[in-house]
């Protein structure tokens, strides 16, 4: 089954997750979501795969989530600031048919495998 890796090249725990991912024989299809954004409808999608709430999914220590109260704001408002802000999402996410897991920490994604 095709994988899909949401990943930032320049974070740490993305370029460890796509490492353990290569030594288990898998090469995944790698979206770098900064170069290519998510949209709206794709962060629902995620959201859904992975069983869990737009407010789980930012990252509080970008600075671009400065002012961003993930448990004040509804959540249809905090998937359009993730879509407008994709720093802020939590990375990396990787995708495996209708499975997803955020790699924190890289292990969590062999689940959807």
């Amino acid at each position: 089954m095709p994988v899909t890796m949401y990943h930032n090249p320049r974070c740490n725990t993305s370029r460890r997750t796509l490492a353990l991912l290569r030594e288990k024989g898998v090469e995944p299809t790698i979206i770098e979501y900064l170069k290519t954004p998510y949209t709206a409808a794709q962060l629902r999608q995620l959201l859904g795969q992975l069983k869990m709430p737009a407010s789980k999914l930012v990252r509080k220590k970008e600075a671009a989530a400065a002012g961003i109260d993930p448990t004040a704001l509804p959540e249809d408002a905090l998937i359009e600031a993730m879509a407008k802000n994709p720093i802020i999402v939590e990375r990396p996410i990787v995708v495996s048919g209708r499975k997803a897991a955020l790699g924190r920490p890289p292990e969590a994604v062999l689940s959807v495998l």
